[in-house]
């Protein structure tokens, strides 16, 4: 009997677990085909070349485009239903960022055409191809995510399963690709950097893919093969930002959600001027160190260890005093006692699991180098300097992935119905009702006192007076009210204040630490790279191994740094 009343709860949830099995392996697959394409062209594999990889890519994309279409008109033709929607999902300033991102990789597309026709006659059509669909692509991709992201999927669930999750796949396939592409270009500029650093004994060897002809237009040529490169970064933020928020869709269908209210949190910049100021001057003062890091490095040996030892000093006294921004936060968090929403909550739950995740790509290239400071048996001056920004890296990714988790999970303080409905009479001899003086005079204690009117503060209660026998010993009793009262009201003013600063320190750190992470994400996404151009953990390692290691990190160090700033502007917002 047991057994037959439990079997239709359990016959009811698998065909849903099933489906979703099933797509995620459909999903996996798609991805793991792509990435072998993806590698054995990079390593110009017999019989692959990049149209195979592009026209893999092409296909991929159309057949997510067929998808979006068939989904927008069916949610067109059903406008009229109420669906339930994820209100922690597709947040507007994470559409606002995306759609940034969007916009420059559509410029990023045009140069490709324009690239293609200076060169159209030693490239495969595909190469044309390719970014036309790809911006097609985008454009309807973001549409979608404005419309949709949302959504709580109730019908057609099996099939929806595995058209949202192509579309995780086919974004994290082309997020490779940009990967790759940007990573072979910035490897052949540090092969040539190398020299210059004095070490000659590495074996240097361009992995060339330029065409094997001459341009129509060589100015055109060399504008659209330079600025490909520097659009390449916001590109890969475009392509993982869409994939995270299409797997938060995919993970809600078929959910059933509380219907609660959501308090809507906007962005304000009243009261977070300090951390603005703080932020605003690491932001400019990186920009100079990565234009300045840019012009020396290859340059000559001095000039290369100028510009390394440059880059270490302000790196750790940014990594320092964002440690200490931290701690801060964590200690105030102490200090307060406040419960946490341990509430299902797919978006939260992922943005929590990629902070830990993509650390660790941050993480495993400062482990390298320190290993590589204490095994290397010569040790020039500006390498020392990369052991406390090694260790400093750690420390703070650590500091900072408490705060921030501990920050979303945090539930929004309420204020008490009390507090904002204060009702506040006084009766008067001849029974008529006013309101008292200003809230400042209430809390300081005070009240104009005429015509023998005594205000009174209470809750729910009405203070009387009586005239006539008795005066005195009332006047005596309200006295005494009103002091307890005024010495009430006092307290909660007290509390209100300390709440009020503990919120604005944590307002302004946020801020400080959003500009800051924003900082330390340009350096490495426009070539700033010290872990290619130190030189001694390819000694130690060997060059094509750390060569490997720094490859395969540094996109999620780079992805770290963005998706950490969007996870504190959400944390500023709900402070």
């Amino acid at each position: 009997m047991e057994k037959a009343a439990g079997s239709p709860s359990v016959g009811g949830s698998y065909p849903q677990k099933n489906a979703e099995i099933l797509s995620s392996q459909y999903g996996i697959n798609l991805f793991l085909a792509g990435l072998l394409l993806t590698f054995a062209w990079a390593v110009h594999a017999v019989g692959i070349s990049k149209s195979h990889l592009l026209s893999y890519l092409i296909t991929l994309m159309l057949i997510q485009l067929l998808w979006m279409l068939w989904y927008l008109c069916r949610s067109c033709m059903q406008r009229r239903l109420i669906r339930d929607k994820d209100t922690h999902a597709g947040a507007r300033w994470l559409k606002c960022g995306i759609t940034l991102f969007a916009v420059i990789t559509l410029i990023l597309d045009s140069f490709k055409i324009g690239y293609y026709i200076d060169f159209s006659n030693c490239l495969s059509p595909t190469e044309g191809i390719f970014p036309v669909t790809h911006a097609v692509h985008t454009i309807l991709q973001v549409y979608f995510l404005w419309c949709h992201a949302k959504d709580i999927i109730q019908s057609f669930k099996t099939l929806e399963r595995f058209g949202v999750i192509h579309s995780v796949f086919t974004n994290l396939l082309l997020w490779t690709n940009g990967v790759l592409t940007e990573s072979k270009h910035q490897l052949n500029e540090h092969k040539e950097r190398l020299i210059t650093l004095g070490f000659g004994n590495i074996t240097i060897v361009l992995d060339d893919h330029a065409p094997q002809c001459n341009c129509t237009t060589t100015t055109l040529c060399s504008i659209f093969s330079q600025g490909i490169y520097y659009l390449y970064p916001f590109n890969i933020e475009y392509h993982i930002l869409a994939s995270t928020m299409l797997y938060v869709l995919w993970k809600n269908i078929g959910r059933k959600v509380e219907h609660h209210q959501q308090h809507k949190t906007p962005f304000k910049f009243h009261g977070i001027t300090v951390g603005m100021i703080f932020g605003l001057i690491v932001l400019t003062s990186t920009i100079a160190i990565v234009v300045v890091y840019l012009i020396q490095i290859g340059r000559s040996k001095i000039k290369s260890e100028l510009a390394l030892t440059m880059f270490y000093l302000h790196a750790i006294f940014v990594l320092a005093l964002m440690c200490t921004a931290g701690i801060v936060a964590l200690l105030i968090y102490r200090l307060e006692d406040r419960s946490l929403d341990n509430s299902k909550n797919p978006a939260r739950k992922l943005d929590a699991e990629l902070l830990v995740g993509t650390a660790a790509g941050s993480w495993l290239l400062s482990w390298g180098s320190i290993l590589a400071i204490i095994c290397a048996q010569a040790h020039p001056k500006y390498t020392w300097y990369n052991l406390p920004y090694s260790v400093l890296v750690i420390i703070e990714k650590y500091i900072q992935n408490l705060f921030i988790i501990e920050s979303i999970h945090r539930e929004q303080e309420k204020v008490n119905d009390d507090i904002k409905t204060l009702r506040i009479v006084t009766i008067s001899r001849g029974s008529t009702l006013s309101l008292t003086p200003s809230y400042k005079e209430i809390y300081n204690g005070r009240a104009s006192r005429d015509d023998g009117e005594v205000p009174c503060l209470f809750k729910g209660s009405i203070c009387r007076r009586e005239n006539g026998g008795g005066g005195a010993k009332e006047e005596t009793s309200q006295e005494n009210g009103s002091a307890m009262h005024s010495a009430s009201d006092f307290s909660f003013y007290s509390r209100s204040s300390v709440t009020n600063n503990k919120r604005r320190i944590l307002k302004n750190i946020a801020a400080f630490l959003f500009l800051c992470n924003l900082s330390l994400w340009i350096p490495p996404a426009f070539g700033c790279r010290p872990e290619y151009d130190n030189g001694l953990e390819e000694i130690v390692f060997g060059f094509e191994p750390w060569i490997i290691v720094v490859n395969l990190a540094m996109p999620f160090s780079i992805f770290y740094r963005m998706h950490s700033a969007a996870s504190l502007f959400e944390v500023n917002c709900k402070t």
